[in-house]
């Protein structure tokens, strides 16, 4: 449940995790909880409300209640992976339910929509989220049970405006669920913005730290619905393990300072980059050139992110040989860690996806500005 008493901005929320402290000891840290099993009382029920460690853990439930805080929420659950926690809003839903989502999204989803879930029997759509009269049209009353959005949409970093979503969606009778991993609860707040639930893929900017895996779900108020993703938890077993989760914490305490200088150093490489003759395109929503500034500016808050893409001069062949010349960014998959890192995306995605081939995705680290954007120019083809 959210700490309705707690009041402190988010900065100082993070920094001291709600200020829970371990009351046995009085460590500043809490400790790990690695028991699988809890004691029943003689009346045959559990007094501490732990039953068994496959649906809850004690360690996951500071990580719950400072995500309920950061995102205004009423609860929260913490998954083994972001993909653990998007998938569990789709097995949620019952077969034959018509879902929409976005065409530009998480590959290792979409890919999962289109085969698992498509196969299982949900009607999945894909559409352009940044027309909202395309998403008019599409809804189906009664028969539409699921809006999932992704802002920034990843690679291209689309963005969707929540507020007027959500509208559509709740007169349309659907649920509103938006992955708001790259925005993250410091820059946007969904759940404010009408969306019933938020995913966050806390592998990446909540721990920041390229060392954990986890998801987590967070819903605006209790529903039957809420409960059957519970259950998909709990049933399948879809929980990190205490060590992640303490991990996690300890990541998320500093991601106030990680994200806002992530921010800082996307937009700097952003504005340079749109200037330079090698760079067809530079694609981050902090740009005014953006075709989606304007919502971003609406719905964002504190900064744009610290994802961007850009469009290589040359096409694939020049894309990827300033991907494979980098010396200071790192060629690997993922964001949001302290580290920069690029990827071709297109070669990653394969068939279907809807990346051009001269698209290189940049996750801006806290390195120092000015360098990261000298690596980038000194791996540029020469022309």
């Amino acid at each position: 449940m959210a700490n309705k008493t707690y009041n402190y901005s988010q900065q100082t929320a993070l920094a001291q995790a709600l200020g829970k402290i371990d009351h046995e000891t009085q460590g500043v840290v809490l400790p790990i909880h690695v028991a699988t099993t809890y004691i029943r009382g003689a009346d045959n029920t559990y007094p501490s409300g732990n039953v068994y460690s496959r649906a809850d853990n004690p360690t996951y439930k500071p990580v719950e209640q400072l995500l309920c805080q950061l995102e205004q929420g009423e609860q929260a659950l913490l998954f083994g992976s972001g993909m653990a926690a998007a998938t569990a809003v789709f097995l949620g839903l019952k077969p034959g339910d018509h879902v929409l989502a976005p065409v530009v999204m998480y590959w290792s989803l979409r890919n999962w929509l289109l085969n698992f879930a498509t196969d299982w029997g949900l009607n999945i759509e894909f559409i352009d989220m940044t027309d909202i009269q395309q998403v008019s049209k599409a809804m189906q009353p009664n028969k539409t049970k699921l809006v999932w959005l992704e802002t920034p949409g990843n690679p291209m970093w689309t963005i969707s405006d929540i507020a007027a979503i959500s509208e559509i969606a709740h007169q349309a009778g659907a649920y509103l669920a938006v992955d708001s991993t790259c925005a993250t609860p410091l820059l946007t707040q969904p759940l404010t913005l009408g969306a019933d639930i938020v995913m966050h893929s806390a592998t990446k900017y909540l721990n920041g730290h390229s060392d954990v895996i986890a998801g987590t779900l967070i819903c605006k108020t209790d529903s039957d619905y809420w409960q059957r993703i519970r259950a998909v938890r709990a049933q399948g077993g879809a929980v990190p393990s205490p060590h992640d989760a303490a991990q996690l914490l300890r990541g998320m305490r500093t991601m106030h300072l990680r994200v806002r200088e992530a921010c800082t150093n996307a937009m700097f490489l952003a504005e340079q980059l749109q200037q330079h003759p090698q760079i067809v395109e530079v694609l981050y929503p902090g740009l005014p050139s953006f075709s989606g500034h304007e919502t971003a500016k609406k719905q964002m808050h504190g900064g744009f992110g610290g994802m961007l893409s850009i469009r290589v001069k040359g096409g694939e062949e020049a894309a990827v040989h300033l991907a494979a010349n980098t010396k200071l960014w790192k060629r690997a998959t993922s964001l949001g860690g302290v580290e920069s890192l690029i990827e071709h995306r297109a070669s990653v995605e394969g068939q279907g996806t809807p990346c051009p081939p001269d698209l290189l995705r940049l996750s801006a680290g806290i390195e120092d500005k000015h360098e990261l954007l000298a690596d980038l120019l000194q791996a540029l083809p020469k022309s």
